[in-house]
């Protein structure tokens, strides 16, 4: 009976530990190719960002008469895997800041479907950072796992232009450095 219940113990405890979230170990397998980061990285933090996203009702770049609800601007707290707030993200510029102080700023390099009423996956070639801590080092951002974001379902007309709308939004922000 000892043998056995310390057998148990130890598969559990083994258990809990390959399922616990790895950094190092997150798959770009099911991500679209043209989103996923180049070979020779790593991942150096993963962050869970939700927040709000800001549209406002404008005319049409080049077509008059007509208006578009406008990306603005992002607002939303980053937390750990664990639920903890470690950072946020804001903008223009996007730009994504840890706890400790480190920032930074990034260019798109690529967008992807991330299936209906989601904003598209994202790749974010990193500028340098600001500051040392979580983001130091950092050469790219992917944006996966979108849960919502996109423009206002609400009427955009002559009559609204310069009205302002916020959208909920969720996704997981994952930070890669090379090896």
């Amino acid at each position: 009976m000892k043998t056995t219940l310390a057998t148990l113990v130890s598969a559990l405890a083994l258990g809990a530990c390959t399922s616990m979230p790895m950094g190092s170990t997150y798959s770009q397998d099911t991500l679209p190719e043209n989103v996923r980061v180049p070979a020779g990285h790593m991942v150096a933090w993963e962050t869970v960002g939700s927040g709000d996203i800001t549209y406002e009702c404008r005319d049409k770049t080049n077509m008059p008469g007509q208006t578009e609800w406008v990306f603005v601007g992002p607002r939303a707290v980053l937390k750990d895997r664990a639920g903890r707030a470690v950072g946020s993200y804001y903008g223009p510029p996007a730009t994504w800041e840890a706890s400790d102080g480190s920032r930074l700023t990034g260019t798109q390099l690529a967008v992807a479907p991330a299936g209906a009423g989601n904003l598209p996956y994202q790749l974010v070639k990193a500028n340098p950072a600001m500051g040392q801590g979580a983001l130091s080092g950092v050469t790219h951002i992917q944006r996966v796992a979108l849960q919502g974001g996109v423009a206002p379902a609400s009427e955009c007309s002559a009559g609204t232009r310069g009205k302002r709308e916020t959208v909920a939004y969720q996704a997981d922000y994952i930070f890669w450095k090379a090896r």
